[in-house]
């Protein structure tokens, strides 16, 4: 009898045995008895390798991981000791496997689309998954960006003309923004301001305008005053013809009237003044009349109405050419000289400016005697004034109305008083005797 075949004849015999799964197993378990350990190995893995082919495409399209690492893991050595017809028995478990691993694969993939669903709100804070709380919280508001402030309103120009003069370039940027600019330089008129509010008033659009002013560019350092706060005080106080102001309240309390005032200031005022007046057939006892402090006026700072610019501009410039045409050639001299300004602070004015910006009571109480006048209170003036100041304007008014020459005794005595302790002995010495009028009248 012929021996049987080796392992090569085994392999050969189960290569011939593809085709029948039958046959293939009884000569598989005839070999299984007497075939040596190694062709027992080569088998099962065979077989192993068969059983996968078998499987569903499902399973080879997505095998599970555990099945990945066992086909990449060698086969132990006990395994090629086991009988050969555990073979069937492993393929069913791999298929088993297979199968478990693709019933879970499809069980992940139908629960994810569950898991991007807004989660319901848990009755257990912590108990709350990361994703569900992350899904019930509001979004933030974007942050809303802080407004850019709006720009501050330009100052509004006055809906009346009112304009403030200006010689040099340098003054223009402390003008007033309310007012209008009005460029003088060039014009070296002797009388100044006036000459202005002449060239002015033959503006045909300021003969209908209701009110109109020109202002000196040192207003506001004056006054204290803005041009939006005149414009509310003109406002307040509606129907006048003549809106002025007096920057200086002080010499309210301190002169009789505006002449006295500028004795001091201006050499030889007193006999320049009386000389103007006789050639302009005024009243020289103008110069020591007890005025009152609501028309004591010290600057040309008007608001007024075409009846008041129609009546006080001729007027004034009667004064000036009738005193000009009688006074003698060595008096106009002195009046057009800049001896009025010996400190300078006037830019060498002559004498008709300081004249001429002291006729307004005057004016008030001849040509003008019908207008309706408004004098405004400057309160960053009158902060100035210290209580004996006040009490001497106080005094000095009370003995005007009442035309009390004791009164006036008592206010003259207090005011030498004030003025020994405030401006010094040799300035009382000096100017003193020249503005006490012991001969005068209230006017």
């Amino acid at each position: 009898m012929k021996k049987k075949s080796t392992a090569p004849a085994v392999a050969d015999v189960t290569a011939d045995a593809r085709p029948a799964p039958a046959r293939r197993n009884r000569q598989a378990e005839a070999a299984q008895a007497e075939a040596p350990a190694p062709a027992v190995a080569a088998v099962a893995a065979k077989a192993a390798k068969t059983a996968a082919k078998t499987a569903k495409p499902a399973a080879k399209k997505a095998p599970h991981k555990a099945d990945k690492a066992t086909a990449a893991k060698p086969v132990a050595p006990q395994a090629a000791a086991e009988p050969a017809a555990q073979a069937p028995a492993t393929a069913a478990v791999k298929k088993a496997a297979v199968k478990k691993a693709a019933a879970k694969k499809a069980a992940v993939k139908t629960a994810a689309p569950a898991s991007k669903a807004p989660a319901e709100p848990a009755t257990d804070a912590t108990a709350a998954q990361p994703a569900a709380r992350k899904a019930s919280r509001p979004a933030a508001p974007a942050p809303k960006r802080a407004p850019a402030p709006a720009p501050a309103p330009a100052p509004r120009r006055s809906v009346l003309p009112i304009f403030q003069i200006y010689f040099k370039e340098e003054q223009r940027p402390g003008l007033d923004p309310t007012f209008t600019p009005l460029d003088n330089a060039g014009r070296d008129d002797p009388l100044r301001e006036f000459a202005v509010f002449e060239r002015l008033a033959a503006e045909p659009a300021l003969q209908r305008a209701p009110l109109w002013g020109a202002l000196s560019w040192r207003f506001g350092q004056k006054t204290g005053l803005s041009g939006a706060a005149l414009l509310k005080a003109i406002a307040d106080k509606p129907g006048q013809d003549l809106y002025f102001c007096n920057p200086y309240p002080e010499h309210e309390a301190l002169y009789i009237n505006g002449w006295q005032q500028g004795v001091p200031s201006h050499p030889a005022f007193t006999e320049l003044c009386t000389a103007v007046l006789k050639a302009a057939g005024l009243d020289e006892a103008e110069l020591g009349a007890v005025q009152s402090s609501a028309r004591f006026s010290a600057c040309n700072y008007f608001v007024g109405s075409p009846a008041f610019w129609g009546a006080y501009l001729p007027w004034v410039r009667g004064v000036v050419d009738r005193a000009r045409a009688a006074l003698p050639a060595a008096v106009l001299r002195v009046l057009d000289s800049p001896l009025s300004d010996p400190k300078g602070l006037h830019a060498g004015s002559t004498y008709w400016p300081f004249i001429v910006e002291r006729l307004l009571p005057l004016f008030l109480r001849q040509a003008g005697s019908g207008l309706k006048v408004h004098k405004i209170a400057l309160p960053a003036s009158e902060a100035r004034m210290n209580v004996h100041l006040q009490r001497l304007r106080e005094m000095k008014d009370m003995a005007h109305r009442s035309k009390s020459r004791w009164l006036y005794g008592c206010w003259l005595n207090y005011r030498n008083l004030y003025m020994l302790q405030t401006a010094g002995s040799a300035w009382c010495k000096r100017y003193l005797p020249k503005i006490s009028a012991t001969a005068f009248d209230f006017r």
